[in-house]
């Protein structure tokens, strides 16, 4: 298994609200795709939630409909694959279902490769890419239309109302923060301030100072 990435948020606002964690980027190669709430959870004032991951792609399809922001994706299959090896599916629509088939390993090595088979349906299901077994990345299905994915992970936080695999109006959010790992850091601290601002901290950043805290603040409490 891959290197476990973690997460913890804290929510030291006033608001009752959803956390989001999700994905963004705009080098991936496929024209028209959505970003996913990957992982959602509500979150009372003075509380915090933990997300967990490994870099562990997978394909994914739903059957959403025309994929438009605020539709969810919910997963009918997900398919573990590698970018090195099972890099490459075709997504079928056989005796009115859909399902992924042949899988195998095909070039470009680094990229997840889906083929359309020459009878999917215009505007009834989506398909794309997950990670750690939640879709990250969707787009509309279409005949005859090959995916080439090619993936730089980057990951972001916002808050407010969200349900997880919604499709995201990237556009129209405005207050998210990057989560962004420096070389060697595996785990980070996303703050959701009082003013509804961010602070972003490696989570032994915040443990350390949370020990030198405590002289003054017995009370304080160490993050997980």
């Amino acid at each position: 298994m891959s290197q476990q990435y973690s997460v913890t948020f804290v929510n030291n606002s006033t608001n009752l609200g959803d956390v989001c964690v999700f994905q963004k980027d705009p080098n991936i190669g496929v024209a028209n795709v959505q970003s996913l709430a990957w992982f959602t959870k509500t979150t009372h004032p003075n509380t915090k939630a933990i997300f967990k991951w490994n870099i562990d792609y997978s394909f994914v399809w739903a059957e959403t409909g025309e994929l438009v922001p605020g539709v969810q994706f919910i997963a009918s299959e997900v398919l573990e694959a590698d970018l090195t090896q099972n890099n490459a599916v075709n997504l079928s629509y056989l005796n009115k279902a859909y399902t992924f088939t042949k899988q195998k390993t095909e070039q470009p090595l680094g990229s997840l490769l889906i083929h359309q088979d020459p009878n999917i349906p215009l505007k009834q299901a989506s398909v794309g890419i997950g990670m750690s077994g939640n879709g990250t990345f969707a787009v509309q299905a279409q005949p005859n239309l090959d995916l080439t994915f090619t993936p730089h992970p980057k990951y972001y936080i916002s808050f407010g109302t969200f349900t997880e695999g919604e499709v995201l109006d990237i556009a129209q959010m405005t207050k998210f923060a990057e989560l962004k790992f420096d070389p060697g850091v595996y785990s980070i601290t996303a703050i959701l301030n009082a003013d509804n601002t961010w602070t972003i901290k490696s989570t032994n950043q915040v443990n350390k100072e949370l020990v030198a805290a405590r002289a003054n603040n017995p009370t304080a409490q160490r993050l997980p």
